[in-house]
Order: C-alpha cells, then sequence, then structure tokens
C-alpha cells in the first residue's frame, strides 16, 4: 500500500474518531502515531511520541499562549469586565438597541487582551445577559449578540488563534497580529450595524435603553482605559521593537495582574485565575501535541503534495481554489473546535497556498475568519454551547435565531477580504 494510500486512510480515520466522541487531541495522536509507524515503522512512531511533547511544551513560540489566557482570566476576575460594560452601556445610552451595541463593544474591547472568543463570551455572558434581560430585550437578540461578540476575540490583536497560524506556518507574529487589526475592526463596526438593522426591522426586540448626557459618556471612558492600556503596552511594545510578541504576552499578562490588584483581588482570587489558566492552557497544548504529532504522519505519507499536485493541475482560477479550501473550513466549523480546526487542517492546506502563490497572511486571515463562523453555526458552535451553558434558560434554537444575522454580516466581511486584500495587508 502506497504512502499517500495510508495516508488518505489516516484521515478517514480521525474523521470516523471525531464522529465518535474521541476528543479532538487524543484523535489526532492515535492517527499520527498508528499512521507514522505504517509508513515508516513502530519503532519511529515511539521515538516520535518521546520527542514531540517535549518539543512542543518547550517551544518559546507557543509559551505566549498561557500568558494570553491568563491575562483574559485575570480581566474576568478582577471587575474589568464589568466596568467594561458599564462604560459602554452609558456611552451608547438612549440608543434603540443601545445595550446590544454596548455588548458588542465590550466584547470586542475585552477580546482585545483576552485573545479567546469561549473566554470573551463566557465572561461578557455572565455580566451583560442579566442586565439585558431585566431591561427587556428578547432573549435571542440578547444571547444572538453575546455569540457573535465573543468570536472577535479569534481575530481582534493578540489573538491565540493567530498566533497558532503564525506558528505553524512559521509566519511572523507580529505581521499576523498586524494583519487582525482592520478585519478585527471591521467585524466590530458590522455588527453594530447589525444589531441597529435588526431593530429597524424588528422595533419590539428591545428597548431604548435610559438617556445618558455628554458628561456622563466622556466619564464614562475612563472604564476602558484599562484595556487600551494593556492592548497599546502590548502592540506598540512589539512594533518599537521593545519586545517580542511572546515577550509581549507575559508583560501584558504582568500588566493585568498589576492592575487586578490595584482594584481589590487578593492571592486567592490570583490563585484561582492561574489554575483556570493552567487548566485551559492543558487543553490547547494536548491539542498541539496531537496536532504536531499528526503532522508528522502526513508529512512522511505526503498526501498534502499529492493533494497539492492535484489541485494544482487543476484548470480553473487560482481564486476558486481559495474559495473552496474556504468553504471546505466553513463546513467543518460547524463540527470541530476552531483551535483543533486550525491545528488539524493547516498543515495539509498550506503547501496547497504556498504552491498557487497566495499570500500566507492573507490566507491566514481568510482562514481564522472562516474558523470564526465555525464558532456560532450549528450543529456545534462552541460559543453557543458556552452561552447555553451559561444561560441554560434560553433555547438552543432562539440563540442560534439571534446569531443569524450576524453570520451574514461575518460573510459579507469575509467577501470583502477576498475582493480587497490591502483590507488585512495595509500595514506590512
Amino acid at each position: 500500500m502506497s504512502s499517500e494510500m495510508i495516508g488518505g486512510i489516516g484521515l478517514i480515520g480521525l474523521l470516523v474518531l471525531l464522529i465518535l466522541r474521541v476528543p479532538v487531541a487524543l484523535a489526532m495522536l492515535i492517527v499520527g502515531v498508528v499512521g507514522f509507524a505504517q509508513v515508516i515503522s513502530w519503532g519511529a512512531a515511539l521515538s516520535m511520541v518521546k520527542s514531540v511533547p517535549v518539543d512542543v511544551l518547550s517551544s518559546y513560540s507557543f509559551s505566549a499562549i498561557p500568558m494570553f489566557i491568563l491575562m483574559g482570566v485575570l480581566a474576568a476576575h478582577s471587575g474589568m469586565a464589568g466596568m467594561l460594560f458599564n462604560s459602554t452601556r452609558t456611552i451608547c445610552g438612549g440608543w434603540k438597541g443601545g445595550m446590544a451595541i454596548a455588548t458588542v463593544g465590550s466584547c470586542g474591547v475585552f477580546s482585545a487582551i483576552s485573545g479567546s472568543s469561549l473566554a470573551t463570551a463566557s465572561t461578557m455572558t455572565r455580566v451583560a445577559l442579566p442586565e439585558m434581560e431585566k431591561h427587556g430585550y428578547k432573549r435571542s437578540l440578547a444571547t444572538g449578540t453575546l455569540a457573535a461578540g465573543g468570536t472577535l476575540g479569534i481575530m481582534i490583536p493578540p489573538s491565540i488563534a493567530l498566533l497558532i497560524y503564525a506558528v505553524i506556518t512559521e509566519q511572523s507574529v507580529g505581521d499576523m497580529f498586524a494583519a487582525g487589526i482592520i478585519p478585527g475592526l471591521m467585524g466590530l463596526v458590522f455588527y453594530a450595524l447589525t444589531v441597529s438593522v435588526v431593530m429597524r426591522i424588528w422595533p419590539d426586540m428591545a428597548v431604548p435603553g435610559e438617556p445618558t448626557s455628554l458628561s456622563e459618556k466622556l466619564r464614562s471612558i475612563s472604564g476602558l482605559l484599562p484595556f487600551f492600556a494593556v492592548f497599546v503596552i502590548i502592540i506598540a511594545g512589539i512594533y518599537q521593537g521593545m519586545f517580542t510578541p511572546t515577550e509581549g504576552a507575559s508583560v501584558g499578562a504582568f500588566a493585568t495582574m498589576l492592575y487586578a490588584f490595584y482594584k481589590g483581588m487578593r492571592l486567592a482570587g490570583l490563585w484561582q485565575s492561574v489554575r483556570e489558566t493552567l487548566a485551559l492552557s492543558a487543553v490547547v497544548f494536548f491539542m498541539l501535541v496531537g496536532a504536531e504529532t499528526l503532522g508528522y504522519f502526513i508529512s512522511v505519507s505526503r498526501i498534502s503534495f499529492t493533494i497539492s499536485t492535484f489541485l494544482g493541475g487543476l484548470d480553473v482560477p487560482t481564486i476558486v481554489i481559495l474559495l473552496l479550501i474556504l468553504l471546505l473550513y466553513f463546513v467543518l466549523g460547524m463540527f470541530m473546535d476552531s483551535i483543533a480546526m486550525l491545528v488539524i487542517t493547516v498543515p495539509v492546506v498550506f503547501p496547497i497556498i504556498t504552491m498557487l502563490g497566495i499570500d500566507p497572511v492573507w490566507f491566514g486571515i481568510l482562514t481564522v475568519l472562516t474558523v470564526e463562523l465555525g464558532l456560532v453555526t450549528p450543529p456545534v458552535g462552541m460559543n453557543v454551547f458556552v452561552i447555553k451553558a451559561m444561560a441554560p434558560h434560553v433555547g438552543l434554537g432562539e440563540i442560534y435565531r439571534g446569531v443569524a444575522p450576524f453570520i451574514v454580516a461575518d460573510l459579507l466581511r469575509l467577501a470583502l477580504l477576498i475582493v480587497f486584500p490591502v483590507l488585512s495587508l495595509w500595514m506590512l
């Protein structure tokens, strides 16, 4: 049996394991080890099992992941999220659907230092959902806004997804973060416009908030300053050459910790934050170990090169192949976690992108945005399930109905980024 055939069988086996609800990391590890053994030998496969976890866990580039997670956890436990929502709600006071727009803004700002969509969705749901329900918002609009707003964390830098893509494809982390700024801000603006359109079509979805004076709006900006300060410290420090993106994650986590102590966090709160960070980091790193193992198998099986050669020989424009790859991501996003999807598929499709001459940074932005859609599309939609867990009294159907207009907004954003690559590459 040829190595390409073994590679194809391995990928089919991976899908079967995922359908059987085997944990993603374990499924990748099993297929990677068994497939590598079939192509090379069991001795080489067992040597790989010993070396890969050490390589991943000792990788300097990956050390930024727990630091970004720690930033988000500290921000959630220090009361920064509640202060953020109160500030944005005051700024949007008196607008029709203003609290929903404030939620979108809060999600965008919070995600700028958390780097995680799931952390953004869970934190902001605890803060914003009770307030929106208390003020007469329909549950579909309230939860749909939170599910969509949570996805902003995957694009607005610093982003764990962009970091993982950069490391896997050996791109500059700084370039990926720079390329994500405009698409991330576009998402924030598009979601706010979506709320306005929904309120115009279905005005009974919410009621106007209490009007606030200009002086109140200006005073409320103080609640945004801690987030912007941490964001500016990280981004400015990276682009001024003061520290690397990996070091920037540590600097941002330290700055957030100092602010958390300033706001009254005690050692017990810090210990709880560290425990949550370790638990979340363990999940991510287990997936990275599985992905690295699977990547070795894909490499020795040469299936990615076979697929690249096949697609390169098709008599179709490059844009058609690009759209087919993005369609694959969209479909997979309906069933898989976003990080898992990246670590499984990028090693397979990246050689195709390289062969076609597509800019890898631009492709990374398109990929992460398409993966972002998977966070809110049925039947899985990780953000939807996070919100369902936080608000068990809301039905899944209600959440999916509420998030549907935001999916349309994301598809429009994706189309604009495909047609105008400069939107993501202008800073490079």
